[in-house]
């Protein structure tokens, strides 16, 4: 497979507040999003992205979009899915790590005889995501399984 590449551009407005940016998405619609320091720090801003949010929402995705594609070459079928996380931002030997991201994915199947099954797409989806296969803070996930 050759290179992909993806651009975002980064302009600063004012203060610790910026607009991201990408001319590869739909021009029709805003494709900005407003990124601050977070208010973890001096002058952040409360209630704006953050680069540790948009951190921990690339490993977010990520899962979803491969949990999508692994359930439908596995033929999974499911009523929902969802994931709540958390990126854990810590000082290590002078440095501002994100040194974990927990995931709590949450999908709902229609049998319970479909569980197994849904656990190991999960746990494939968990392996393959891209996005954590790039970076080096742990991941950790705690699945959950609906009967609906």
């Amino acid at each position: 497979m050759e290179p992909h590449y993806f651009n975002v551009d980064v302009n600063w407005k004012k203060n610790r507040l910026g607009e991201m940016c990408s001319p590869e998405l739909n021009l029709e619609t805003n494709n900005c999003i407003e990124i601050a320091t977070p208010p973890e720090f001096p002058k952040g801003m409360p209630g704006k992205w953050s680069p540790e949010h948009l951190f921990t929402a690339a490993v977010n995705s990520c899962l979803m979009t491969t949990f999508l594609a692994i359930a439908e070459n596995s033929k999974l079928e499911f009523s929902s899915f969802s994931c709540k996380s958390k990126g854990k931002m810590e000082r290590v030997e002078g440095k501002y790590l994100m040194t974990e991201i927990v995931l709590e994915p949450s999908v709902t199947i229609s049998d319970a005889k479909y569980k197994e099954k849904a656990e190991r797409v999960l746990q494939k989806s968990e392996a393959a995501c891209l996005i954590s296969n790039s970076i080096k803070s742990k991941i950790t996930m705690v699945p959950t399984i609906h009967i609906a």
